[in-house]
């Protein structure tokens, strides 16, 4: 079975919402790759805030690297529902390699894919999906977060052949270690949140610096910087699309973004149900085991709840932003029902992870075990990718323009 082999098996099952056995197939290469491959650095990259060289490389002998990008430049032609299922896969042994991997794959390589015209494409998405180069997503700043379009100060002015940019961005995953990003810049002021051009830098650009590298609470593996460009020099023709239409490919890739993240959520939930299902299996107190205890009992109920709720939700959404075409997004029905499907999962998954650290009790609360690693990297899902609260004012604006 291949990624290959998936391509255009992107509906589920209309009787049982289940996936496709080609897909089942898919997902369950992922989860064998990453038990096997990625579980075993889970530990090293907490604890060193280290990025393992030999990942992208590994992702992209699977055939895990460019799978929307069509097989003449080094992808799998396949479809955006089959990377959800391997970033789901991953998310379950390593939850840092996945973001960095969703970083890589959907937010800078696919929007290339999507929106760059033919030379761009095959200039750098070769590298891209054979893992000799990772790719980044420039956007938010240390004065642009929630409003990362209208409080945007990088700026870029056209200087002959040339873009000049000046400014920073802020929480940059996958920063420190990027050969390539995507970044928007403002080439009109005036304009505002419509003054947007998006442009692709290569890290060997003059200008271009890795700032700081970050030290976070969770997804540590998954290594965030802060990025400076300083009168950085990009050729003209690396500008993607046209200048002052960045907003499109912005908002397009961030419903795709909350797709795909809403995947990370549902493999890290049903790794910390199998550990709480298994512990509660075999910790013994007052005379048995805790999960023959009604409240450890209703706990595993709820996450057992939870957790098919949150995959059915998101297969569902998968499948809808798998038809999503190019400049579609940013408003309507899927703008909707992306936001709704990151908001259910993220919750979700902060809940059922949260009752796993009190399934395990004290050993739960130790920053060593596997549960600690799960739970202090949750609350990134309920901010990245856009907050909670701003994921609330999507749908609810949506609804009243409905």
């Amino acid at each position: 079975m291949t990624v290959q082999a998936a391509h255009g098996s992107n509906r589920l099952l209309q009787h049982g919402f289940r996936l496709t056995a080609d897909q089942q197939e898919i997902l369950d290469q992922a989860d064998r790759f990453a038990r096997d491959e990625l579980a075993p650095l889970q530990a090293r990259m907490d604890d060193e805030e280290w990025w393992p060289p030999q990942v992208m490389p590994a992702l992209a002998r699977m055939g895990f690297l460019g799978v929307t990008v069509e097989p003449e430049l080094g992808g799998a032609g396949s479809d955006f529902f089959t990377s959800g299922l391997i970033t789901q896969g991953l998310a379950r042994w390593n939850p840092a390699v996945a973001l960095s991997y969703a970083a890589h794959e959907n937010l800078c390589l696919n929007n290339i894919a999507r929106n760059a015209n033919d030379a761009i494409k095959r200039r750098y998405l070769p590298g891209l999906c054979n893992g000799t180069a990772i790719g980044a997503l420039g956007l938010t700043e240390p004065g642009a977060g929630s409003d990362a379009l209208g409080s945007m100060a990088t700026q870029a002015r056209r200087d002959g052949d040339h873009y000049v940019i000046n400014g920073r961005k802020l929480y940059i995953t996958n920063g420190p270690i990027a050969d390539v990003l995507l970044v928007y810049a403002k080439t009109d002021r005036e304009k505002g949140a419509k003054g947007i051009s998006a442009f692709v830098i290569e890290k060997g650009f003059p200008g271009f610096s890795v700032a700081q590298k970050l030290d976070k609470m969770g997804f540590r593996g998954s290594t965030t910087a802060e990025l400076l460009f300083d009168d950085c020099r990009v050729p003209a023709a690396n500008l993607v699309g046209e200048e002052d239409a960045g907003v499109a490919v912005v908002m397009s890739g961030l419903d795709l973004e909350r797709a795909i993240v809403a995947m990370i959520n549902i493999g890290m939930a049903e790794r910390a149900f199998d550990l709480a299902l298994d512990y509660a299996k075999t910790r013994k107190q007052f005379g048995k085991r805790i999960g023959e205890f009604q409240l450890v009992q209703a706990k595993l109920a709820d996450m057992y709840t939870t957790i098919e709720t949150m995959r059915t939700f998101s297969y569902r959404t998968l499948a809808e932003a798998n038809a999503l075409e190019v400049g579609a997004g940013g408003r309507g029905d899927i703008h909707k029902l992306t936001a709704a499907s990151i908001l259910y999962a993220a919750e979700g998954c902060t809940k059922v992870i949260t009752e796993a650290v009190q399934i395990f009790g004290g050993a739960g609360y130790m920053r060593e075990t596997e549960i600690n690693r799960l739970y202090r990297a949750t609350k990134l899902l309920e901010i990245g990718a856009g907050t909670t609260e701003v994921r609330k004012l999507i749908i609810g604006g949506e609804l009243m323009r409905s």
